[in-house]
């Protein structure tokens, strides 16, 4: 377990832990959206997938819960205009994520943040399906619920028991630990038909750790700098 999961037990640390982490929901999304492009058909006019109905159907349920779920109120948004949301209500620092997506200035980033997302963006643009697949599921979903827990403690001990930011974890929690996860887990499987592409796979996943190894020490440094 990296260190950084026990320094997250104050809302001071958990607010400099999501003033960064919010880049790695936003990359996360365009690996996403990179598998939809790939495996389904997206273009006009239509064709069939070259990809098994299954694989293209499970690309579809994950998009569908990432990008158009349900808050708590309701109403209908993207996982990251709900992490984005949750960030404002608890104070979290915004500025450095905003004004990234107005026009994607990596020159805005500390050099950290500027590799980890110029990383996972150009394997969304130029990488193919079986590393992109990889890099979100070893990379992202399956990680999800081990870090997320022990945030939802302290925000309940905080006092913060009806936050957008505990409904998120709690969301991701259960969509990633229960559905999610699993039907990545799937895609893999299904995308990984080849000798070769399991050693790529494989080869992806670790350098994908490595990437969110890296994320996790820099988030530690800000919070230890702190």
């Amino acid at each position: 377990m990296h260190p950084l999961y026990h320094r997250l037990d104050s809302l001071k640390n958990i607010r400099i832990f999501m003033k960064y982490h919010v880049f790695a929901v936003w990359d996360f999304m365009s690996l996403l959206k990179s598998l939809q492009r790939k495996v389904t058909c997206i273009e006009v006019p239509w064709n069939d997938s070259s990809f098994s109905p299954e694989l293209v159907r499970l690309v579809n349920e994950i998009v569908l819960g990432e990008e158009s779920d349900m808050d708590r109120e309701g109403r209908v948004m993207s996982h990251y205009s709900l992490y984005l949301n949750a960030m404002k209500e608890l104070d979290a620092e915004t500025d450095l994520i905003d004004n990234f997506s107005k026009n994607l200035n990596f020159d805005l980033l500390p050099r950290e943040i500027r590799e980890i997302v110029s990383y996972h963006l150009d394997l969304a643009l130029n990488g193919e399906v079986h590393r992109v697949a990889s890099s979100f599921f070893y990379g992202r979903e399956k990680l999800i619920p081990e870090i997320f827990e022990p945030i939802v403690k302290v925000l309940k001990k905080s006092g913060h028991t009806d936050s957008l930011f505990q409904y998120y974890l709690e969301r991701h929690i259960e969509l990633d630990g229960d559905e999610h996860g699993p039907m990545a887990q799937k895609c893999i499987d299904l995308i990984g038909d080849t000798e070769v592409k399991l050693y790529e796979i494989l080869e992806t996943a670790e350098e994908s750790l490595k990437i969110r190894k890296k994320l996790w020490d820099f988030i530690l440094m800000e919070i230890e700098k702190a």
